[in-house]
């Protein structure tokens, strides 16, 4: 008998595309703990740090870009094996290896402590693309934001239970009386058996068949990769999304930063602060699906962006800490509620062999200007004002939810061109009358 709580679309490729991104959100939950503390630890400065994380930065846009491209021709599945596989050889490296410009390539190559930041549910990276396109090619259009959604739940989940994963070394040091870098490359060890199975799972996949498309069709005998119509499409999506990473780059390390300055908190509040983010976000993407039904895709991604927009610009006013780590977690609920609908509605308005390219490039910009974003936000903290680069991620915010309405409100997906959603998006009269 099948489980009432099971939902309708949940098939085998799904639950285990759903499994590899808990792994990875797993890992990515203690890596972007331990990595930049183990580095400290080997004697590296902060300097060599950002270093380390501004290369793996452009590393992942461009490998991101690069999976997308290729993926729709050779394969998603194999793409996200792939990139399992480095993170365990990036993990190997890690362990043994103390070298600076060794752990740079390898940090840039599996993109070792990149993460996406909590309440993300894990869905950044190179792994993004090729992961986006075969989730929507196992589920029809009517509930495609609903898989999205439960993906991203599982993600942010693993991800909390995988900061817990990062105490392991203070563990270790204080019961076995190891030392603390001994006990990162005992954790660098179980990222390379994770990154295995990562890949292992994932290998059942079923994925269809992509030869030559009409749309790839020749002129010449030169290949065209993309739709003009796709290709409209995604000029629009790379401009939204460079201005929602310039936002995101002022909002990453540089929040944690500001908290610390700003109120004087330590690790151990603002640790807590980020698991109580990951875990009051889950619920939030299983309702994504709902907003959308009743709103329409572009007008959940507006609505909820000037929403989280405005708690955004009233955290630096706040006087207190609890006041502002409140606003804090009411605007990043907000924000993750639009996550899987983003996602799920570029799946929508694009052509089906054309979703892992199209994920790629419209995402290389957000990627881009977001590694910009903590360097221009130091620089401003420390020599204009400390709560400027909270108020112009507002501002960027605010710009890109006015850009991504005038853009997308006459683009509809499928799943809302059918006539009882336009009839449930109609706003009856006053008087009763049609």
């Amino acid at each position: 008998m099948t489980s009432t709580l099971r939902p309708v679309w949940l098939n085998r490729d799904l639950t285990l595309l759903f499994a590899g991104r808990g792994l990875r959100s797993l890992t990515q939950g203690y890596l972007a703990v331990i990595v930049p503390l183990y580095l400290a630890l080997l004697g590296y400065s902060a300097v060599q740090l950002g270093l380390l994380f501004t290369v793996s930065s452009f590393a992942s846009a461009l490998i991101a870009a690069g999976v997308g491209v290729l993926a729709d021709t050779y394969g998603r599945r194999n793409f996200l094996i792939l990139l399992a596989l480095m993170v365990a050889a990036g993990a190997v490296v890690f362990a043994l290896s103390g070298s600076f410009w060794v752990l740079l390539v390898a940090g840039a190559l599996s993109t070792l402590g990149r993460g996406g930041g909590a309440g993300t549910g894990g869905a950044w990276g190179p792994y993004y693309a090729a992961e986006q396109a075969l989730i929507a090619e196992h589920v029809d259009d009517q509930h495609r934001t609903s898989a999205f959604g439960v993906i991203s739940f599982v993600g942010v989940l693993t991800g909390a239970i995988g900061s817990l994963i990062a105490t392991i070394p203070d563990v270790l040091h204080a019961t076995l009386q190891t030392s603390v870098v001994f006990g990162d490359r005992v954790v660098f060890g179980l990222t390379v058996v994770l990154g295995v199975i990562m890949a292992v799972v994932v290998i059942p996949v079923q994925e269809a068949r992509r030869g030559a498309s009409p749309e790839k069709a020749t002129e010449g005998g030169r290949r065209i990769h993309l739709s003009r119509e796709t290709w409209l499409i995604l000029l629009k999506f790379m401009v939204t999304n460079a201005t929602n990473g310039l936002a995101l780059g002022f909002l990453g390390p540089i929040t944690v930063y500001w908290f610390y300055r700003r109120y004087g908190v330590g690790a151990s509040e603002l640790g807590a602060l980020f698991f109580i983010v990951n875990i009051a976000a889950a619920p939030t993407y299983l309702y994504a699906a709902q907003f959308a039904r009743r709103l329409g895709a572009v007008n959940t991604v507006v609505f909820t962006r000037l929403v989280s927009v405005v708690f955004l610009a009233l955290m630096p006013v706040m006087p207190v800490y609890p006041l502002a780590s409140a606003l804090y977690v009411v605007r990043m609920i907000l924000n993750t509620l639009s996550i899987p609908v983003r996602q799920s509605y570029l799946m929508g308005v694009v052509r089906r062999q054309e979703r892992a390219t199209a994920a790629g490039i419209s995402n290389l910009p957000t990627q881009i200007t977001s590694s910009l974003g903590p360097t221009i936000g130091g620089y401003i903290m420390q020599s204009v004002a400390l709560d400027l680069p909270l108020e112009l991620a507002a501002v960027f915010q605010c710009i890109n939810a006015v850009l991504y309405y005038l853009f997308f409100r006459g683009i509809k997906p499928p799943e809302e061109q059918s006539v009882p959603f336009q009839k449930a998006m109609e706003i009856p009269s006053l008087s009763g009358n049609g």
